[in-house]
């Protein structure tokens, strides 16, 4: 199961140095945090867990193998976009196919670096974005509109659910709203993810400032927070320019020195990552043996069959039941053996909720 996030952004936001960052970062780490790179913009990055490590000792594994995300580097958007303007229409189409949204907004000063409107404003910004992600989804729902309705009145059941979705959606789009504010009920939900709108998707805001701000922020990322905040989206600061220089320290002790100088504890492209995965209502559950310790992402609420079934899809579809051990108590009793001694492994079937850190063992027989 593959989650992609979009990195998107007016031009000269620091999209492409993100990015960048992202990818040297892996590369550097190959040992611990693999990176693949899957087209010239797109790259699978290990999200950073410190458990993994730690199962590693504990199982005596020959390697980790981390849980990972995709990252999409997408062109930079104008005003004007949803009508197609710059690179418009190729935005939009590679946005509508992401998770979610890493929205990066310039909020750093530098005479050097143009910025699209003359000024840095990273509210306005984000506003522009958004209004053409809004814009655009206000020309496929009303275009979609009278077809879905036409067959609703024909008996078609599906349509029939989804008209009142639909409409609720356009009434928070006509006010200038994005789709994800539109109020739905639990059974209205997942209709909206059907409809394929830009601005139903989660959105992180990364607030790319100087280097020396990078601890501390700046009155720009402020206004960012308050934002964030007013919409219930999450917000990381970091500097892209610096961690494209961390990046390229090779030696662990040598880039935490760098980062604690700066009164960094760790790298902003790890918040970038972590929040993302959190982004997009997942967890994870691990497996741990000789060979390997891994880590997999699930989605929130998903049953141990389905956990099973991201490993391989026979161990869901001949799943017996689930031998789970929660992280801490792994850890506490010192591993495996340890934790069943101590009557911490439980045995669970086909209705257990899978919970962060689980590590598994799943029985199965085709």
């Amino acid at each position: 199961m593959g989650f992609t996030c979009g990195i998107v952004g007016l031009p000269n936001v620091g999209k492409s140095t993100l990015f960048n960052a992202l990818t040297a970062t892996q590369a550097a780490q190959a040992a611990n945090y693999p990176f693949t790179t899957i087209e010239p913009n797109v790259g699978k990055v290990g999200v950073p867990d410190p458990r993994l490590d730690k199962l590693v000792h504990l199982a005596k594994s020959q390697k980790a193998v981390p849980t990972q995300l995709s990252f999409v580097d997408i062109a930079g958007l104008v005003k004007g976009a949803s009508k197609g303007e710059g690179l418009g229409n190729q935005f939009l189409g590679n946005i509508r196919e992401v998770d979610a949204i890493v929205h990066v907004v310039r909020c750093f000063e530098d005479g050097n670096v143009v910025h699209v409107a003359g000024r840095v404003d990273p509210v306005a910004d984000s506003e522009t974005i958004e209004t053409e992600l809004m814009l655009a989804d206000l020309e496929s729902l009303e275009k979609r509109r009278g077809h879905t309705e036409k067959m609703a009145k024909g008996g078609d059941k599906d349509a029939k659910a989804v008209v009142p979705v639909l409409n609720k959606v356009l009434a928070v789009l006509q006010a200038g709203k994005p789709a994800s504010t539109a109020q739905l009920t639990d059974d209205e939900r997942p209709l909206l993810n059907t409809l394929g709108l830009l601005t139903a998707k989660p959105v992180l805001y990364v607030c790319n400032v100087s280097e020396s701000e990078a601890a501390t922020g700046n009155e720009y990322t402020r206004q960012m927070e308050a934002k964030a905040e007013a919409e219930h989206r999450a917000v990381v600061v970091i500097s892209a320019a610096l961690e494209a220089e961390v990046a390229q320290l090779t030696d662990e002790t040598e880039r935490r020195e760098y980062l604690n100088s700066l009164g960094l504890s760790e790298t902003g492209l790890a918040r970038v990552i972590r929040a993302g995965y959190a982004l997009l209502g997942l967890i994870t559950f691990f497996t741990a043996g000789p060979k390997e310790a891994r880590a997999w992402t699930i989605p929130k609420g998903f049953r141990a069959p389905q956990a099973a079934g991201q490993i391989h899809s026979d161990m869901e579809r001949g799943f017996i039941r689930a031998e789970v051990i929660a992280y801490d108590d792994y850890v506490a009793t010192g591993g495996e053996t340890q934790a069943r001694a101590a009557g911490k492994l439980r045995s669970e079937g086909k209705e257990y909720v899978m919970a962060d850190g689980d590590t598994v063992l799943f029985k199965f027989a085709v």
